[in-house]
Formats: C-alpha cells, sequence, structure tokens
C-alpha cells in the first residue's frame, strides 16, 4: 500500500521520541542501515548519549507539546538536509487507569502527547513534504486502540484516535505521493510497560520491534502490527459482536 523501503542508505529520517525504548532502537538499526537519523526527545543527554559521536547523527532536543519549538526544529532539519524522507512518531505516554481511576491530569497528559502533538505536527510537515513531491510520516499507536481493554481508559481512546487520524491521513495522502504508516505494537519492554502490574503476553524487546518495523516498511504495509503471534487474535477479538468480546476479554484478562 506504501512503496517498499528497503535500502536505507542515506534516508533522511526524523525520529521523535527517541530518548528510549522503540525509537532509540529504530535510530540505532538504522543508523546501521546507512540511513541519516536526527533524534529528538525532551532529554537532550539521553538523546546525545545514543548519537554518540556518528557524523550521520542529528540531536534535537525539545518538548513534542511546544508547537513553536517543534516548527523551528523542522525548519532546522528541512534546511540541513534538503528534505525529510521519513518522519517516525514515537512519542507517547501511558498510564494504566480503570474506569474508576480516571483523573482529568493524566486524560489531558495522555491526549496531548499521544494524539494531539502528532497531529499538530502532521499540520506542520504536510505542505512541505507535499511540495518536495515525496515523504512518509509513521505514527507508533498500539493495539490497545483496536477495541476496549481492562486498565486502558485513557491510554486506548488516544490510540484508537491516532489509528483513524493515520487511516485519514493515507486516504487523503496516498494520491498525491505520499507513504502513511500506522505502527501497532503489542507489548513491548520499555520504560512506559514497566508500569504495569501484571504478566505482559508475546513481551517483545525494543531491538525486536525496531526490526518488526523496518521488515514492515520493506513490505510498504500501511499497518505494521507485531508481534503476529499476539495481534492476529486481538484482530480476530474485532470481528466478534459485542456480548462475546466482552465475555472473552474478561476470561482471558480476569479482571
Amino acid at each position: 500500500m506504501n512503496k517498499p523501503v528497503r535500502d536505507w542508505t542515506a534516508q533522511r529520517v526524523w525520529i521523535i521520541g527517541a530518548s528510549s525504548g522503540i525509537g532509540a532502537a529504530l535510530a540505532t538499526a538504522l543508523w546501521q542501515r546507512g540511513a541519516l537519523v536526527a533524534v529528538s526527545a525532551r532529554r537532550s543527554e539521553a538523546l546525545h548519549t545514543l548519537a554518540g559521536d556518528r557524523e550521520e547523527a542529528r540531536v534535537l532536543a525539545f518538548d513534542f507539546n511546544d508547537d513553536a519549538a517543534f516548527a523551528a526544529a523542522a525548519d532546522d532539519l528541512f534546511k540541513a538536509w534538503g528534505g525529510i524522507d521519513l518522519v517516525l512518531f514515537c512519542a507517547g505516554a501511558y498510564a494504566p487507569m480503570r474506569a474508576w481511576q480516571l483523573d482529568p491530569n493524566d486524560i489531558d497528559r495522555l491526549l496531548a502527547i499521544n494524539l494531539r502533538a502528532p497531529m499538530a505536527a502532521s499540520a506542520v510537515l504536510i505542505p512541505r513534504l507535499l511540495q518536495q513531491g515525496n515523504g512518509a510520516l509513521a505514527f507508533v499507536s498500539s493495539v490497545a486502540g483496536y477495541r476496549g481493554l481492562p486498565k486502558a481508559a485513557a491510554y486506548g481512546p488516544t490510540k484508537a484516535a491516532l489509528i483513524n487520524f493515520a487511516e485519514t491521513l493515507y486516504l487523503d495522502l496516498a494520491p498525491r505521493g505520499l507513504s502513511v504508516y500506522v505502527i501497532n505494537p503489542g507489548f513491548v519492554a520499555t520504560p512506559m510497560t514497566a508500569a504495569n502490574d501484571f504478566q505482559m503476553p508475546a513481551l517483545i524487546s525494543p531491538q525486536q520491534a525496531a526490526e518488526e518495523i523496518i521488515a514492515g516498511f520493506a513490505r510498504g504495509d500501511f499497518e505494521i502490527h507485531f508481534p503476529r503471534r499476539f495481534t492476529h487474535w486481538l484482530k480476530l477479538l474485532r470481528l466478534l459482536p459485542y456480548g462475546l468480546y466482552f465475555a472473552l476479554v474478561r476470561r482471558f484478562t480476569r479482571l
């Protein structure tokens, strides 16, 4: 559905949310494949540690919720590189939350970083990518956005909305030469998922997640989901009527 990317040599990639987890693993994997990678997050020290002394690395530290800071960083990168081939939105926030634990402050925080920030950033990037005539946007969402799940009262809706946003962008932008990807991981061992107090099925490492994502780019997938031994079951659950879906989720989660 997208133009496959198999050769990363000199590809200009901007990863937002690269200080740890999937974003950091992707940066390392793409540097190893010859890409030019700019890494962004709030933690400048972590980004510089990640980039090391690589000549092909650029560090742009800022708060993703700061629209002006994002626009300035985008300007700097377009000027330095003359264009951008792929922007990967890996930044995200997570808080396990049951219905009786809903907190307005946490809701605002998750909405801001998981949904509003990538939408606002897309508003800055899309006109420039259209002007250059090519490029791609990739959004790291989650299988938690497929259907309602326990402990995801705030997180799940933000990811469901992000999936919807990526689908809408694809419909608008694919005919105009841009690629759009949505990345839906299962459980990945990151600082975010460390907050979970339950055994996470099919848990994988950030490095494994990065390899799955790169394989998805090579296939030209719109949706890149993994690990498939887990995500295929969740996709099947999406097709069930509510009565059966709710019963099965309660049975398997024991919540």
